[in-house]
């Protein structure tokens, strides 16, 4: 898939279908997120990948705590379901200590951002679909899957077939006029 379609056509998924995804697909995945630029090429990021379904269950239970950050009327996040339906979820980390940090400005989370972003669009080329899920809890997350205390859990990624149809328009976008500037602010 050319890059520019991938970036217009990608979408978020957040239900999944129960066909298996393919051993390849996912190594082909994680081989492009390796390929991410990061802070002095330093690679911060650790990932984790769960296919196993008990676990992907507890990691969907852990997602979006209501108590920790709901406004009040809010319903469950949309894609905590499909954790739990996605064939394999995989979540990203990094190690803070294996990035840079310039005006009290930690880049890890750049990093992140980054191979975040090559993830997604990887997965939109291979004809899979994921979401970015970046609330829950942290520290029953990192007992889950024994990961070390230092290590900073950013973001979990289910990835599998879209169970519907992911080529609808994507939600509206601001103008280029509302966002551009030129020269000067």
């Amino acid at each position: 898939m050319e890059l520019i379609k991938a970036v217009v056509t990608r979408r978020s998924v957040r239900r999944f279908s129960d066909r298996p995804v393919e051993e390849d697909k996912i190594s082909s995945l994680l081989e492009a997120v390796r390929m991410s630029p990061s802070w002095a090429n330093m690679q911060c990021w650790k990932f984790v990948v769960v296919r196993e379904q008990a676990t992907r269950e507890r990691i969907s239970e852990l997602t979006y705590v209501e108590s920790f950050f709901a406004p009040k009327g809010y319903k469950a996040n949309p894609a905590k379901k499909g954790i739990a339906e996605a064939p394999v979820v995989i979540l990203a980390c990094a190690d803070p200590s294996r990035s840079g940090v310039l005006w009290d400005q930690p880049y890890y989370m750049t990093d992140i951002g980054i191979a975040a972003q090559t993830l997604m669009l990887t997965t939109h080329a291979l004809g899979l679909g994921t979401v970015f899920v970046g609330v829950f809890d942290d520290q029953k997350l990192h007992e889950l899957l024994a990961i070390p205390q230092e290590i900073r859990i950013v973001g979990i990624f289910p990835i599998g077939y879209p169970l519907d149809e992911t080529t609808k328009e994507g939600p509206p976008r601001k103008s280029l006029g509302e966002i551009v500037h030129y020269e000067k602010w």
